[in-house]
């Protein structure tokens, strides 16, 4: 989710609540201790130079467990933010401690903010050699549309096919036998 969508969607809430993908709510007490873009300029495992940039929110739970942070209060802190800092429209990660700091992607289902598990991926599968993963399928699922087609010097070959197959001449001297 982008920055823009985050604040177009705070004037229409009652209240800031976000919700980790397991259903668990996170205190409605928290306090966004940060609000600020992260730039990340790296090196991938294929040499390719990148360079990311996210909004960061940072969510904490003290013990003022009166405290309730308001839409429009988070809408005056990113605007601080975006002036002060020259914030740009990009995605927003929020990190959120629950066993140890989590980073998490922001979505919205309609009433909650949903903070979403990110994981590690290779960013250069062509070059670093990790084998593609291989299309799993049934066999079941196979039609027999195909024939299989093995070619074979004689009509005695054949029996060696395993298979009940009629013999195609071809314009050479060798014949295929399809299964």
């Amino acid at each position: 989710m982008k920055l823009s969508q985050v604040k177009a969607l705070l004037p229409t809430l009652n209240n800031v609540v976000f919700k980790l993908e397991n259903g668990t709510l996170v205190p409605e007490h928290f306090h966004v201790t940060e609000v600020g873009m992260v730039s990340k300029h790296f090196i991938d495992c294929g040499g390719t130079i990148r360079n990311e940039k996210t909004i960061n929110f940072q969510l904490w739970n003290a013990n003022d467990y009166e405290h309730r942070l308001k839409p429009m209060k988070l809408l005056n802190i990113i605007e601080l933010s975006e002036k002060q800092l020259g914030i740009e429209d990009v995605e927003v990660e929020v990190e959120y401690q629950s066993g140890t700091i989590g980073k998490y992607a922001l979505a919205f289902d309609g009433n909650y903010f949903i903070l979403q598990s990110k994981v590690t991926a290779c960013l250069a599968n062509d070059k670093c050699g990790i084998p593609q993963e291989k299309q799993k399928i049934k066999l079941s699922e196979i039609t027999n549309t195909q024939s299989a087609c093995c070619t074979v010097s004689s009509e005695s070959v054949k029996s060696n096919c395993g298979c009940n197959a009629n013999v195609i001449e071809t314009s050479t001297s060798e014949n295929k036998v399809c299964c």
